[in-house]
């Protein structure tokens, strides 16, 4: 009886047929690489400074305010594109001055009248840093009243510069 019986289940096993073994897909838990991620992430974050952005403060006067200007108090500085700066009291003349002789001027007249109010004209084709840079003579030289204004052509032909182009 043992002999014809086949114990497997119904199926019979022949000789070198041999049944491929299923593959067990391959599980891989993401959860400590995905704690690891965020562990480095809060510790970057928590770590590292982040650089503020440097900010000039100005203060505006009242649009109501009116203040009386004489040519005694209003001290000209002129900037044109190559970066030459030149400077005028009131009606005078402009005269030239090197940067590197700036702020000690600045701070002279600054102290000589507390009442100075400088008006500073820039030209458009001048590289930004013309613009900060005198901004930062000012500051220097504690010089807080000054107004910012663009340098007209009748700027131009007061300083005798000639537009190319």
């Amino acid at each position: 009886m043992a002999g014809g019986m086949n114990l497997g289940g119904g199926r019979s096993h022949k000789k070198g047929k041999r049944k491929k073994a299923r593959r067990l897909g391959v599980h891989m838990d993401m959860t400590p690489l995905v704690d690891v991620a965020f562990l480095l992430l809060t510790f970057f974050m928590l770590t590292t400074t982040f650089s503020l952005p440097q900010v000039m403060e100005i203060n505006l006067p009242p649009s109501e305010s009116k203040s009386e200007v004489t040519e005694s108090t209003l001290l000209l500085l002129r900037v044109v594109a190559d970066g030459r700066v030149f400077w005028n009291l009131g009606t005078e003349n402009p005269r030239s001055i090197p940067w590197n002789e700036l702020r000690g001027f600045l701070r002279e007249r600054g102290q000589a009248n507390p009442n100075l109010i400088t008006l500073v004209k820039v030209d458009r084709k001048s590289p930004y840093e013309n613009s900060v840079r005198i901004i930062d003579e000012l500051y220097m030289a504690q010089i807080t009243r000054f107004s910012l204004a663009p340098l007209l052509d009748q700027d131009k032909k007061i300083l005798g510069i000639v537009e190319e182009g």
